[in-house]
């Protein structure tokens, strides 16, 4: 790489809290960020403390209508509408400010790759890819995702590949730039049918010139390290070839784990470090440059800090062998001794075939969006 990685982080990210019952645990972030410290993962890194955004850059995201109701919602929790105020986003204290942090934070990544300082960043505080123009959605309440990816076309970069690992499909994404072909967004989820927000089908391609630069990768509930890692490999390497991104912005959330009690999957923190050691070898060989954010994950101890501080290592080319011990008083803390789950990551190349549930899967994708690529989509060497 050359360069060592960027990190965003700020112990005021963990303001942007729902409550102590709801799913989107803050603390999930603090044990991340403790526990790469404790494995010496962050060692002589400083990290990149993130400005909360202007009203003006959240309005590149968001409409004007959408962001006042967001700035009333704590005086009139149950009034405002825009999504707000319900049991998935409830209205929290200084709502409005600690969305514009998480926001703020992913185009402090995207200005450090911009400027050159790094070829990667990671910010495990962004993520919440669901929020819509003007509505919250799924635990998101402003899309920094968005954001981001805004930032860098906006300064310059000509095609931006988004891909999104998290469980539930990557939708606010997708709509932001459904219409736009400078960029491609790849979306591996649980199927639609199992799982909210209930879109993501591969028939979901764009519209107008942007038509096949939507992708999406539903797979059936169950699916284990070894089938997921075989869709994402017969599928997202072709694509960003044929695309030619300039930049690469990952969303990695971890609710794809076997114990996250909102969805169906069954990846172990080893499918994911696998995810983020493929991520990079894409990066790579796309010009280097990668933003990835976290996202989902709702196992809050065993998983999360250990998925992400996986990743945080990949970035920074500190990769850290699975069978690691966590030091004694960590073990005690998240309930596991080490940073494997025991899971495997070696697979079988898809070959074309349709049998197995996963396969179908693929192969619905591929003839859905691979010829519109230039890409036979029943040869295994495309």
């Amino acid at each position: 790489m050359g360069k060592l990685a960027g990190v965003v982080w700020d112990d005021t990210l963990l303001g942007y809290d729902m409550g102590a019952d709801h799913p989107l645990n803050p603390v999930r972030l603090d044990l991340t960020m403790g526990l790469a410290r404790a494995l010496g993962v962050l060692e002589g890194v400083e990290p990149i403390r993130p400005a909360p955004a202007t009203e003006q850059e959240v309005l590149r995201v968001h409409s004007a209508e959408y962001i006042a109701a967001v700035k009333a919602a704590p005086e009139s929790p149950l009034g405002v509408g825009h999504g707000l105020g319900t049991m998935d986003n409830p209205v929290f204290p200084h709502m409005h400010e600690a969305a514009s942090l998480v926001l703020g934070s992913s185009l402090a990544a995207a200005e450090l790759l911009l400027a050159g300082e790094t070829d990667r960043v990671v910010n495990i505080g962004g993520g919440l890819h669901h929020a819509m123009r003007d509505e919250a959605a799924g635990f998101c309440v402003y899309n920094d995702c968005v954001a981001a990816i805004d930032r860098l076309l906006d300064r310059g970069v000509e095609r931006v590949a988004y891909v999104d690992t998290d469980v539930h499909h990557g939708d606010g994404v997708q709509v932001a730039f459904y219409d736009d072909p400078r960029v491609l967004t790849i979306s591996l989820h649980q199927h639609p049918a199992t799982l909210w927000p209930g879109t993501g089908y591969a028939r979901e391609l764009g519209v107008g010139d942007a038509y096949g630069t939507s992708v999406n990768l539903p797979l059936p509930p169950g699916t284990t390290d070894e089938h997921w890692l075989r869709a994402f490999h017969a599928v997202v390497p072709s694509l960003l070839r044929a695309f030619q991104p300039q930049a690469l912005v990952t969303q990695c959330g971890v609710d794809t784990h076997r114990d996250d009690p909102l969805a169906h999957l069954g990846l172990t923190v080893d499918g994911h470090r696998a995810i983020y050691q493929a991520l990079r070898e894409l990066a790579v060989e796309h010009g280097g440059r990668w933003l990835a954010v976290g996202g989902g994950g709702y196992q809050l101890r065993r998983v999360v800090p250990r998925s992400w501080t996986h990743l945080l290592a990949t970035a920074l080319d500190r990769d850290i062998p699975v069978r690691t011990e966590l030091p004694s008083d960590w073990a005690q803390r998240l309930g596991v001794p080490d940073m494997t789950d025991g899971g495997g990551t070696s697979f079988l190349p898809w070959s074309g075939g349709g049998g197995d549930p996963v396969d179908m899967a693929v192969l619905g994708t591929r003839r859905a969006v691979f010829p519109l690529h230039g890409l036979d989509p029943d040869d295994p060497r495309d």
